[in-house]
Parts: structure tokens; sequence; C-alpha cells
């Protein structure tokens, strides 16, 4: 079995902003300044499988689109990005947007050997896209894009790109085009943030992939983060196979900062076998203490609030959210996550709130905001397990 110890950070930049209804959306992109039309601008539903590019007159129609918010994203050469949160319901909705042209900037260059390049790409694909089934099956179209720095001294490796990193997934059956704004690895607190704008398109293929592509998307999707916000809004947790608890834990005062026990690893590593060894065992110690999973379980509403938005909801606890999905079993073992000697090995996750007390999301599963932190099993759900917000079960 893998040894899995990645926390992971999803943020998909979705600002709130101005909320409409609609089936379809349609407008103009126009030039701020000289109120000229802007054409062949990238218009997409973030995170969707929604996208176009304007006509000669600045004109853009998203048909068909499926209920709920998304953020639309409006993004061309020589411009600034603009975003927009719009709430899809029964009747269209037009829209003139302006663009603000970018003021060009001398951007610092970091001179890297091509060997070096290559390394912190290797890492990269393993932290972004994953290591799965299906990470095996991505396909990095346009990988020099990629503008990969890797800090030595804090062991973290950064990551941009000023156009869309395409990625083809033949275990999904989507092209992905996603428009990185940031990445960051740490390799001394196994942690993976990432924020960007991101649009799926469908891939050909016959009759028998689609099937195989059906089959492999409800897989990816039953027990995620995406289904679970779904059944908790619902209603449905326990109907869908999600049972949840609070959960308290303390960091264990027998085991050093992470950041020191990398350190001295790497610094005994060829010097002194005898402290190596030391700070080797210091690295098996648990991380957390006095780990407590409170019973029984909670229901929805101890957890879920609605808001003055309709669609936008609210989840909140007081310390951590202990989440599992009884459907499925965990194949990965996770050192730092704790388990029952009662409960069989069930997926599970973890949740630890950050910079305030609740997460907001909306009624497709998405998060709005600041994202939480997830351990366990939806730490593994990288590019390669990404699905459109407009997925549902069945499509």
């Amino acid at each position: 079995m893998m040894r899995g110890w990645y926390l992971i950070i999803f943020c998909f930049v979705l600002p709130i902003t101005t909320l409409a209804q609609g089936g379809t959306i349609s407008g103009k992109i126009l030039s701020a300044g000289s109120k000229t039309a802007v054409p062949k601008a990238s218009v997409f539903l973030s995170n969707a499988t929604f996208g176009t590019a304007t006509a000669d007159d600045g004109s853009f129609t998203l048909r068909g689109v499926k209920p709920g918010q998304y953020d639309l994203v409006v993004t061309t050469l020589g411009f600034e990005e603009y975003s927009q949160k719009v709430l899809v319901g029964n009747q269209a909705i037009n829209l003139t947007i302006e663009l603000t042209p970018k003021v060009m900037m001398m951007k610092s260059v970091t001179i890297i050997s091509n060997a070096d390049w290559k390394k912190n790409y290797e890492q990269f694909k393993k932290d972004f896209i994953g290591t799965n089934d299906n990470a095996k099956h991505c396909k990095v179209i346009n990988p020099r894009v990629l503008d990969l720095i890797y800090h030595r001294k804090t062991q973290t490796l950064e990551a941009s790109a000023d156009e869309f990193l395409v990625v083809e997934n033949d275990a999904l059956g989507y092209r992905t085009k996603f428009l990185l704004s940031s990445f960051s690895s740490d390799n001394l607190t196994h942690t993976v943030a990432y924020s960007g704008r991101v649009l799926f398109e469908n891939l050909p293929g016959s009759e028998a992939q689609k099937k195989k592509w059906k089959q492999k998307r409800e897989e990816t999707y039953y027990g995620s983060a995406q289904h679970f916000y779904r059944a908790l809004y619902k209603n449905k947790l326990a109907e869908e196979g999600f049972v949840i608890y609070n959960f308290t834990r303390v960091l264990n005062n027998q085991r050093a900062p992470e950041d020191l026990i990398q350190r001295k690893m790497k610094q005994f590593r060829e010097t002194n076998r005898d402290s190596a060894i030391y700070w080797s065992r210091q690295s098996d110690v648990p991380k957390w203490a006095q780990e407590t999973l409170i019973k029984p379980p909670l229901e929805e509403n101890k957890i879920l609030r609605s808001t003055r938005q309709d669609g936008i909801f609210v989840i909140t606890f007081p310390y951590y959210l202990y989440v599992t999905y009884v459907k499925k079993r965990e194949e990965t073992y996770f050192k730092d996550i704790y388990r029952p000697l009662d409960m069989e090995n069930y997926e599970t996750s973890v949740i630890t709130l950050l910079q305030q007390p609740y997460t907001v999301f909306d009624m497709n599963g998405s998060v709005i905001g600041n994202a939480p932190l997830y351990e366990g099993t939806w730490s593994k759900a990288k590019l390669a397990n990404l699905l459109p917000v407009d997925y549902e079960p069945g499509d």
C-alpha cells in the first residue's frame, strides 16, 4: 500500500460579486478605455465545462448552463483578467463587461539549468496532478509554460503560468485547461496549495471510451469532497454514505517540529549515523496526541448554516471534522490519521478550517474563497481526480 502524508488545500479563486439568474449567459466584451469590442477573448465558467471565445464584435454566448453558482472569467492578452460571480437559474443573463488594459511590467527572470527544471517539473507533476491510476493517464501538452522555482532553504517548490496549462486526462475523458496563478509544495510541512482558473473540455472518443469515462467519473465522484458538500446541504449525508464526527487532538510534545526533523536528517545523513537514526525515529513519532472522536455522529444541522444568498451555505464546527465514507475502503496508509480500533477501514478525511471559523460553499459542492485543509482520503484528490462543478453522476 502507498504511504500517504500530504495535506492539500484547494482554492479556485471564487470572489463574491453581483448575482444574476438564467440558463443562458450572453453579452459583449469591451475595452474599458476605448469602448471598442475585444475579439477572441476567452470567456468561461471556472471549474466547469462551459467556455467560448468572443466574436469580432466582442459578443459571446454560453448555452445550456446547469443551475448553480459559477465564476465567470474573461481573459485575453493585453488586458487584466476579469471575473464575476453569476447565479444561474431559469432566466437569461446578459452582461456588458469592460476589460482594463494591462500595464506591462518587466518580470524578473530566474535562470536554472535544464536538469533542475526537469527535476522541479517531476515534483510538480506528482504534487499537482497526482500519482494514482488516473494520474498515469494524464498527459501535459505544454509543460514549458510553467515557471518553476525551488527554494532550497525552505524546501518549497513554487509554480505559476501566464497562459493555460493544458492537461489531457484520458482516465476521466477531459482536456483540463488550468490558468495557474499560484502553486506551492512545502516539503517540510508536506502541504500542497494552489489557486487558479480551470476549464474542462470533453475529449472526443468512441462509445466504448465514453462508457469507460462515465464509469471512472462516477468512481471518482462518490466519496469526494464535492459529493460530501452536495449531500450536506441536501441533508442526505447518511443516505449518501457519509458519517461525520466532531474530533479533537493536540500536537504531540514528544515530537520535534517537522522543519527541525527534516533539517537534522539532512544534516546528519552522511556525517553522523547515530544522530541520523535518532532523527529518523523522530519522524516516525505520531504528530498528534490525545485524539478523541466525539460520539454519537453529528447530524447536518449541527454544522450546516444557510445564508442570505440562495444556493450559498456555510459549514462550521469547533475543532476538526472527521468524515468517513462507508461505501469505500481506504487503500492508502495515512500515518497521522486517527482511526478507532472498532472502526472499519473506511475512506476517512479530516477537515481543518483555516483563517476563519467557517467555510462557504455552493450547491455545486464548490468551496468559495478560503478553502479548508484536507487530510486523509481527500488529500489525494489532485488534478487527475478533479471533476467539473457542473458534473452530475449519470452525465
